[in-house]
């Protein structure tokens, strides 16, 4: 039985990264390690700091990336992209050149017979009002025609310099800490969604870019998954056993 991997937020090509290209590696050289490992690798969301398809044009760069998760599609290995709140603009490249899966919102599935729910997490009880109208801005069709409407290097142009400058309004570069179950929004949103959801054996989001590995009942778990900026960590599922993990270059991995 293969392996199941889950990542998020790599923000491959911010202008807040110094060795970009140095960054972009060290993720390919990770996903090389598992290619023979992994039945199937679920990116979750905001892999880009800033991607938007023109129809015609594709963002400059991440061809080691790129080129990678298409050599695991053509080995039959599944991954599953899921659209952050860095990354929604995609319509279509993605899937017919790249061969991933595309999600747009958070689903449920099963896995190895147990059930997960699988969200990048932006939307889900962030108590934000701006964020949440960025969110319904970003998401709006009429929206995303006009970001269009511009020529594609005034669009880019936009889009990099806006990740830029939110991910630099933070200490260091860096989100928050942990802030404890009682408010933590990733929490709170799961804990009511429980109630109604029993069935779930793990819940498994990015966005926050806070390593967590918390126990919900006797039954349900909380994972949410760092970063591919800072932290390099990653969940693993063997089909029995599930592990929130840091990638060490020249360590092997499971």
């Amino acid at each position: 039985m293969k392996n199941v991997y889950f990542l998020s937020d790599a923000h491959l090509g911010s202008l807040a990264i110094e060795h970009r290209r140095m960054h972009e590696r060290r993720l390919v050289r990770f996903l090389d390690s598992i290619k023979h490992k992994a039945a199937a690798v679920y990116l979750l969301g905001d892999m880009f700091d800033f991607w938007n398809e023109y129809k015609y044009v594709v963002p400059k760069g991440f061809t080691r990336f790129l080129g990678k998760i298409s050599e695991l599609t053509d080995m039959g290995v599944e991954v599953h992209f899921f659209t952050g709140n860095h990354d929604i603009w995609t319509y279509g490249y993605l899937e017919e050149e790249c061969g991933v899966i595309l999600h747009r919102r958070a689903i449920t599935t099963e896995i190895y017979d147990k059930v997960f729910y699988l969200a990048h997490g932006d939307g889900l009880g962030d108590p934000d009002p701006k964020f949440r109208f960025l969110r319904k801005m970003f998401h709006n069709r009429g929206c995303q025609r006009l970001l269009n409407f511009f020529h594609p290097w005034w669009g880019m142009q936009l889009g990099i310099n806006w990740a830029k400058k939110s991910r630099l309004k933070r200490a260091d570069g860096k989100e928050a800490p942990y802030m404890g179950e009682d408010r933590e929004y990733l929490v709170r949103f799961t804990r009511e969604y429980m109630k109604t959801h029993s069935d779930i054996d793990y819940y498994i989001y990015g966005h926050r870019h806070i390593e967590l590995d918390l126990s919900l009942s006797r039954n349900s778990r909380l994972f949410i998954l760092g970063d591919w900026i800072w932290q390099f960590t990653y969940v693993v599922f063997d089909g029995e056993h599930i592990f929130l993990e840091e990638y060490v270059e020249g360590e092997s991995q499971p």
